[in-house]
């Protein structure tokens, strides 16, 4: 690239907001598909439904379970014994294995993914995990659910999904039943708290459910996962989120839609179609990193219950991949979990909406290798910008053009840089030439790479793939790792970033060479400077990010050869400069008003210039 010393200031730019971008990243499907009718037939069906169906039951210790043992629990009866029971319902995408103590899910797979070293994706799993909330069992008695043992109603498979139902009842006639559906091809699981008798067993008509969460390790890199991490939720139809961090907490005043525990490409959530009229959530990070945790998260949750005597509360508890076009087709801004782009740099998203998802999937409908279609996207991408790259070389070119009036202008001011300023900027207007003309289109880049960085660390169709040495694209490829750790750097060689650097070096380079003022030495190096950078920075990027790069650079290189050597005419810009020196230059109101200030700022200088060798 033909640099002069406004595409250096530019490059500075572009660093400066791309460290901290980095910096302020690091601190920093369909929804309920049931009707009104069907909730509140919902108690009095799942009352009639006791035969047989398909879902599965185990017990966690069948020689102990004895039928018909019961022991009190306030006025509620349990299961003498005290053995759990498990059951399980699956889907194509989903397997969920429920519990009796507590009616509740206790370990959920996701059967279409695998951790990084090709295990079971267990997201939910652990006695941490629990779903629960006080009730009243007895005068001035309260037992949480979780400590209870329900009985497993087996009701039949339903046409929306399979179905299971726990259920726990007094002899008073007070009932409560935790009905779930598992719908087709789904990740989202519906819950149906039913509760005969609601004004007894709760008290002042609220429920006060506790949703723990834990987040496991699933990626190689526990550290990057845990910095692509964070606490979702929507607040009064208002998306935010908090990052994980060392851990914190946040309360909420405002009805909550959902809270979900997001971790780099899964997410467990808990939604309300009514509305927690409030919440709060807190969550720590695990000091020993040998517990391979990520976080945990507790959410108090209140719930309103209907002023009846027989009510139903609907929930929905999703534990599935952060997939953008699947969540969206929920309708409940879920897809905004996806880190598309937030805070300062919130409007890369619609870049990342409305540009890159698009092209990204129609290539990966027609490539098999995601290699090959990160390439494409990287061609497309610097075809569209080529407008910008070309104007950018071809200032480049006129200010070169220019250096030997300019290097004129310096021996006439010597030291007096402000005169200078003003001839210079003289200079370029009677020459039709922008000063930003170098910096201006590398900084409408900047976007563009931005959100590529999003969408790179958030595209989970990237999890797992390969591409020539990289094992997985959605995280670092190592050719070699270390026996020890060198800070900033790491203790793996990626080669993806090492190539990411070379091409960025050879730019450098390339753009010294036909740089205008190579005279002053920051100016000289400091192009220098950020590739060097990039080699700390990129190397735990994931892959995919670091071969968009590459890739990038190589096209930049092409494209300078071609309009250096056979696009641009220089003899001809050199003909065009001089021709609009004999233009009569039209200042603008900004133009007048600078050159008035230089002038005043001049006349000023030289009063005091005048005024000291009088003393």
């Amino acid at each position: 690239m033909g640099m002069d010393r406004n595409s250096v200031i530019g490059f500075v730019l572009l660093a400066l907001l791309f460290f901290g971008y980095f910096y302020y990243t690091r601190q920093g499907q369909v929804a309920l598909e049931q009707s009104k009718q069907h909730i509140a037939d919902s108690v009095a069906r799942i009352n009639k439904l006791r035969s047989a169906d398909s879902i599965k039951i185990t017990a966690a210790n069948p020689d102990t379970i004895r039928s018909g043992n019961t022991q009190s629990s306030g006025s509620f009866k349990q299961d003498s014994t005290g053995a759990e029971q498990l059951a399980v319902l699956e889907n194509e995408l989903i397997k969920i294995t429920f519990t009796n103590k507590g009616g509740q899910p206790k370990v959920v797979e996701l059967k279409k993914y695998k951790t990084y070293d090709n295990k079971p994706l267990i997201l939910r799993g652990g006695n941490y995990n629990t779903l629960s909330y006080p009730i009243n069992v007895g005068q001035n008695q309260t037992a949480q659910t979780s400590d209870l043992l329900f009985n497993v109603v087996n009701a039949p498979v339903q046409k929306l999904g399979k179905t299971i139902v726990y259920e726990i009842a007094d002899s008073a006639g007070e009932v409560l039943q935790h009905y779930y559906q598992l719908p087709d091809n789904e990740y989202m699981l519906n819950l149906f708290i039913n509760i005969t008798g609601s004004n007894k067993l709760v008290t002042q008509q609220a429920i006060n459910l506790q949703w723990q969460a834990e987040a496991a390790q699933v990626e190689k890199d526990a550290e990057y996962e845990k910095l692509q991490s964070h606490i979702a939720f929507l607040e009064n139809n208002d998306y935010d989120f908090d990052a994980i961090g060392s851990g914190s907490s946040r309360k909420f005043e405002k009805p909550v839609e959902w809270i979900s525990l997001k971790q780099q490409f899964f997410i467990q959530s808990i939604l309300s179609k009514d509305k927690f009229q409030n919440a709060e959530v807190r969550w720590t990070v695990p000091a020993d990193t040998n517990t391979h945790k990520i976080a945990e998260a507790v959410a108090t949750l209140k719930l309103v219950v209907p002023p009846s005597s027989n009510a139903s509360i609907p929930l929905q508890l999703y534990y599935g991949p952060s997939d953008y076009k699947l969540l969206k087709s929920y309708g409940n801004q879920l897809q905004n979990i996806v880190p598309l782009g937030s805070g300062i740099f919130a409007f890369v998203k619609y870049i990342n909406r409305g540009f890159i998802f698009p092209v990204f999937n129609f290539l990966d409908s027609k490539i098999v290798s995601y290699g090959l279609v990160i390439a494409l996207l990287t061609i497309i991408i610097r075809l569209i910008i080529s407008p910008l790259s070309y104007q950018s070389y071809l200032s480049g070119a006129k200010m070169k053009l220019l250096k030997p009036e300019i290097d004129e202008l310096k021996l006439k001011h010597g030291e007096d840089k402000q005169a200078f300023g003003m001839d210079q900027m003289k200079l370029f207007r009677s020459a039709g030439v922008n000063p930003l003309g170098g910096c201006i289109p590398a900084l409408l880049q900047i976007p563009i790479f931005f959100a590529l960085y999003n969408f790179f660390n958030s595209a989970i169709a990237l999890r797992g793939q390969s591409f020539w040495w990289a094992t997985d694209l959605s995280a670092y490829d190592s050719i070699y790792d270390l026996p020890f750790h060198i800070p900033f750097y790491g203790s793996h060689i990626s080669l993806f970033t090492i190539l990411a650097v070379v091409t960025s070096l050879l730019i450098s380079l390339y753009g010294m060479a036909n740089m205008q003022d190579n005279s002053n030495p920051v100016m000289k190096y400091m192009p220098f400077i950020f590739p060097v950078i990039l080699l700390g920075v990129f190397n735990k990027l994931p892959s995919a990010l670091t071969w968009y790069y590459t890739v990038s650079n190589v096209i930049t290189l092409l494209i300078q050869f071609v309009i250096q050597n056979y696009i641009i005419n220089h003899e001809k810009i050199m003909a065009k400069l001089q021709e609009n020196k004999k233009k009569p230059v039209v200042k603008s109101k900004w133009q007048e008003r600078i050159e008035a200030m230089q002038e005043s700022n001049k006349k000023i200088q030289n009063l005091q210039q005048k005024t000291q060798k009088k003393k």
